[in-house]
């Protein structure tokens, strides 16, 4: 069973292999899990948590236990990516989305498992988190996207229950920033692939390798259990020594 909804402003997509009718109670519970995150952290919407954190209208001893899970996250990814991934933005304001998203895609899987599911893909926004098999008893497959032609995939990827997300400016054009160089854009890479050992860990690295510009790309090859693909300004695909592992089934 497949269904898909517009939820924390973007596409999520999640399949559940299985004959039980009880699948589409499991998918629901999985959407109500997201429509609860964007409720709490989106920067979009007045009543959010962030928001209200923001407007300095709550102390940190009043957080939720899911914005001090996320907060400790961000500061951890911080520390590890040298001050490249920081979820303060240049003014002042806290946006955690960077850590979100790979975080919420992590804990929506835990909910599948939890519910006795080892079959399943879950697509939020072009991160994804899979397990198992699809419905044809074949691993499940991700394509990475050319940047200049979206409908065309350039890479097959077969992730074998790793996480996958995707940073880059094609999209959404400069929603990332350097943060030792904010009022710069990032002009290069324009696309940036990272494989890790689940979603969310692949989802906070990609963000920081990002907003490291050229550097990125060495950095995740020094990070034992991760790979990466990036696609420069000409069009050129660079990709970390044990990528090719993930192309083929």
């Amino acid at each position: 069973m497949r269904q898909s909804r517009l939820i924390m402003g973007m596409p999520i997509t999640v399949e559940v292999v299985s004959d039980s009718s009880r699948a589409e109670d499991a998918i629901n519970k999985v959407f109500k899990y997201f429509t609860a995150v964007d409720e709490r952290f989106s920067t979009y919407k007045y009543t959010s948590e962030v928001m209200q954190i923001n407007r300095k209208e709550i102390q940190k001893q009043q957080w939720s236990k899911e914005m001090q899970e996320v907060f400790s996250l961000a500061q951890k990814t911080h520390q590890e990516t040298g001050g490249y991934f920081n979820i303060q933005r240049p003014d002042g304001s806290i946006d955690p989305s960077g850590v979100v998203k790979g975080w919420a895609i992590r804990n929506a899987a835990d909910l599948l498992r939890n519910l006795g599911y080892r079959d399943f893909f879950i697509d939020a926004g072009g991160d994804i988190q899979s397990s198992g098999h699809n419905n044809q008893e074949n691993p499940w497959s991700v394509g990475i996207r050319n940047p200049f032609q979206t409908e065309e995939i350039v890479k097959v990827l077969y992730p074998r229950g790793h996480g996958v997300a995707t940073s880059g400016t094609y999209v959404r054009g400069q929603h990332i920033y350097n943060p030792h160089a904010p009022t710069e854009a990032i002009l290069d890479p324009v696309s940036l692939t990272i494989i890790g050992p689940d979603v969310c860990e692949a989802d906070r690295f990609a963000t920081g390798a990002f907003a490291m510009g050229k550097q990125g790309m060495m950095f995740i090859e020094s990070l034992k259990g991760f790979e990466g693909y990036s696609i420069d300004t000409e069009g050129i695909a660079t990709m970390t020594s044990g990528f090719e592992a993930y192309t083929t089934l």
